[in-house]
């Protein structure tokens, strides 16, 4: 049975900042390569048959030092798993959102959930088949995972997606099935110290709060 970690990429200024991010290349920052390291150092823990990446730089970077710490060869990249497009809001804090997009207005060019899981999940199932019963790292981002999650375990409400947070899937019978979200990796905890992707972002804060 193939094993898929999707792990969040590290912390950003953007992200520091509150900014929307999707789509829009911003590199990590200190801290963000700081908790690559530290989820790197966890994942070694583990024996791993490859890692791959979102293209954006932010996710790349954290990839590359995970494959660092963990015995890996350079990063392959995956365009599929690209950071969830929110569209004129990219680059909004949280004021700006609400004065440009108030309550229900519709965001020009924002990707759905949905769209983003049609997208993603098909990816990540080629992945996993492509090397049947290996354990793989897939470093990606916030939006992405929400939408995985909200496809693949729609009935429940899950908690923080923090910057290099891990969360475990299984190739079951073709379909992506949810193993642990935040997996602790042999009950160590993984602690960042920064924000969750609902702190961080206000469109995926006000869409999570609806339901």
């Amino acid at each position: 049975m193939t094993s898929l970690y999707l792990v969040r990429h590290g912390e950003t200024d953007w992200n520091a900042q509150r900014r929307i991010q999707g789509s829009t290349d911003i590199p990590l920052n200190s801290t963000g390569r700081g908790q690559a390291q530290t989820t790197g150092r966890l994942l070694s823990r583990r024996e791993w048959d490859g890692i791959y990446s979102s293209p954006l730089v932010r996710a790349f970077e954290t990839a590359r030092i995970i494959a660092t710490e963990v015995g890996l060869a350079e990063p392959g990249t995956v365009d599929a798993i690209v950071e969830r497009n929110y569209g004129e809001a990219e680059g909004l804090n949280w004021e700006q959102v609400e004065q440009q997009f108030p309550g229900e207005t519709p965001v020009p060019g924002r990707e759905t959930h949905p769209e983003v899981a049609t997208r993603v999940i098909p990816a990540l199932v080629s992945l996993a088949k492509s090397g049947p019963g290996s354990a793989l790292i897939v470093v990606t981002h916030g939006g992405v995972i929400r939408s995985v999650l909200n496809a693949v375990d729609p009935d429940v409400a899950h908690g923080s997606i923090t910057n290099g947070s891990i969360h475990s899937f299984e190739l079951v019978d073709g379909s992506l099935e949810l193993v642990v979200f935040n997996d602790p990796i042999d009950e160590l905890s993984l602690e960042c110290g920064t924000e969750d992707l609902d702190q961080q972002n206000a469109m995926e804060s006000r869409e999570n709060l609806r339901g």
